[in-house]
C-alpha cells in the first residue's frame, strides 16, 4: 500500500477536489443550455454567407442539418421549431391517422348536428343571398315583381334549406377522403405555427425537463470523479480538455436517455428506470389532445381546408352541383313559367349563381367559435383516448423522431463546452503534479 500512500501525500488535493466541481457545473450549464437550444428561437435567427449556399451542397449530410446551412445562412432555430413539420407528420403516422379514415373521423363530428347548425345560421341569410344573385342575374325583372312574390321566392328557397343542407354534408361526408387531408392539416400548421409543438413538451414535460438540468450536474459530478484520478495519474496537459470532450458527450447523451429511454419500467443495476416521459404518457396525452383539438384540427380549419385547400375547386364544384337540384325544386310549380319568361340559359345561370354563392355561405357556420369548441371537445377526447392507447414504444417515436437525427448536435454542443471547461481548469490550477 506504499504506492496508495505515496499517491494521496503527493496530490493536490484542491485541484483534485476541484474536477468534479467543474464537471458538474458544466454538466448543469451543457442541459441547461441544451434545452435552450431545443426550444429556441422559435424562427431562424442569423446571417446570410455568401457563397454559404453553393457550399452546402457539398458538405457532410450532418453539417448540412443545421438550421439555416442549406439556405445559405449562419445562425440557428430551435431543433424542436426546425423539425415542427416532421414531427406533425410522424404524429398524424403514429397517432392521428389511428383514429381512423378521414370519413371515419368526420362521423365523430356528428354531420347530423353539423347541418342543423348551418341551417340555424344560414336560413337569415336567404334573401340577401337571392336578392344578391336576381340582381346581378336579372335586375329588371327581380325589381318589378311585386313584395309578397320576392316573399314567396325567400320562404320556398327557406323551406328547402334543410334538403340542401342535408345534401351538403352527405356530399361532403361520401367524398371527404378524397376532400380532407388530415396529415397536410397537421403539417402545414406545425410549420406555420412552431410555438405549439413546442408548448407540447413545454406544457406536460416541464417538470421532467427541469429534473434533466438538475441531473445535469449529477452525472458531471460523477463523471468527473474518475477524470479527476486519470488526471492526477497521467499529469497530461491535454488530458483534462480531451476527456472533458467525453465527459460533455456523455452527459448530455444521458440526459436525453434519462427523458425518453427505456419505454417501459426496467429493471437496471437493482433499480426500476422507466423514460421520464414516458412515466406521464397519460396526462401527455391529454395535453397533446387538447392543442390538436383546440388549435389544429379544428371544425373552422376543417371548412377553411374544404373551400380553400387545395382540393377546395372540387369541394366547391361537388357542392354546387349538389345544390342544383333542390334550388330547382325551390322554384317549384313556376319553374316552367320561369324558364319560357326568362330563357332556359338565363335560368340555369342563375341556378347555378345561387348554388356557387351558396356554397361558401353554406360553411360559414363552420366558423362559429361557440359550435367549433363544442366540436372541439369530442376531437380532444378521441385524440387523448388513442394517444393514451399508443404502445410505449410508439409514444417515444411520436415525441422523440423528429429531433433524434439532431441530437447530435446537443451532443457536440456539450462536447465542445466539456472541452472549455477542461481548458478553463488548467488555466486556474494547471496540471496536477506539473
Amino acid at each position: 500500500m506504499d504506492w496508495f500512500s505515496d499517491y494521496v501525500n503527493g496530490l493536490d488535493w484542491f485541484a483534485f477536489l476541484t474536477i468534479p466541481l467543474f464537471t458538474g457545473v458544466i454538466g448543469w450549464l451543457i442541459n441547461w443550455s441544451g434545452l435552450v437550444m431545443l426550444f429556441a428561437p422559435l424562427r431562424f435567427h442569423g446571417v446570410r454567407v455568401p457563397g454559404m449556399k453553393e457550399l452546402a451542397t457539398v458538405l457532410p449530410r450532418k453539417l448540412q442539418e443545421v438550421p439555416g446551412v442549406l439556405q445559405g445562412g449562419i445562425g440557428w432555430q430551435g431543433i424542436v421549431p426546425a423539425r415542427a413539420a416532421k414531427m406533425g407528420s410522424i404524429a398524424v403516422d403514429k397517432a392521428i391517422a389511428k383514429l381512423g379514415t378521414p370519413a371515419e373521423f368526420y362521423q365523430q363530428l356528428e354531420p347530423d348536428q353539423i347541418a342543423e347548425h348551418i341551417v340555424t345560421v344560414f336560413r337569415p341569410e336567404i334573401p340577401d343571398l337571392v336578392d344578391q344573385v336576381m340582381e346581378a342575374e336579372s335586375p329588371r325583372l327581380w325589381r318589378d315583381l311585386p313584395h309578397p312574390v320576392k316573399e314567396a321566392v325567400y320562404q320556398r328557397v327557406q323551406a328547402q334549406l334543410p334538403n340542401v343542407v342535408g345534401t351538403v354534408t352527405t356530399e361532403i361526408g361520401i367524398h371527404i377522403d378524397q376532400l380532407l387531408d388530415p396529415k397536410i392539416m397537421v403539417i402545414d400548421h406545425f410549420q406555420d405555427n412552431p410555438e405549439l409543438v413546442v408548448r407540447i413538451f413545454r406544457d406536460f414535460g416541464q417538470k421532467e425537463l427541469d429534473m434533466m438540468v438538475r441531473f445535469g450536474f449529477i452525472f458531471g459530478f460523477l463523471l468527473g470523479v474518475p477524470v479527476a484520478i486519470v488526471d492526477s495519474i497521467a499529469h497530461q496537459a491535454w488530458l483534462l480538455p480531451v476527456l472533458g470532450i467525453v465527459v460533455g458527450w456523455i452527459t448530455n447523451a444521458l440526459g436525453m436517455w434519462l427523458i425518453f429511454e427505456p419505454p417501459e419500467p426496467k429493471r437496471i443495476l437493482g433499480f426500476t428506470w422507466h423514460g421520464l416521459f414516458l412515466k406521464r404518457q397519460s396526462q401527455a396525452a391529454e395535453v397533446y389532445a387538447k392543442i390538436i383539438a383546440d388549435d389544429v384540427i379544428t371544425l373552422e380549419r376543417i371548412g377553411d381546408f374544404l373551400l380553400d385547400g387545395p382540393r377546395g375547386d372540387r369541394t366547391r364544384q361537388m357542392l354546387a352541383t349538389a345544390m342544383r337540384p333542390a334550388i330547382d325544386q325551390a322554384a317549384g310549380p313556376a319553374r316552367g313559367a320561369l324558364r319560357v319568361a326568362m330563357g332556359s340559359g338565363r335560368f340555369d345561370t342563375i341556378r347555378d349563381s345561387v348554388a356557387q354563392e351558396a356554397v361558401g355561405r353554406t360553411l360559414t357556420p363552420f366558423k362559429d367559435p361557440e359550435f367549433s369548441a363544442r366540436q372541439a371537445e369530442k376531437i380532444r377526447v378521441l385524440v387523448a383516448t388513442r394517444t393514451k392507447e399508443l404502445p410505449p414504444r410508439d409514444f417515444v417515436d411520436m415525441m422523440r423522431s423528429a429531433i433524434k437525427e439532431d441530437e447530435w448536435m446537443l451532443y457536440a454542443h456539450g462536447a465542445i463546452m466539456g472541452a472549455a471547461g477542461g481548458f478553463l481548469h488548467l488555466a486556474i490550477f494547471g496540471v496536477q503534479g506539473g
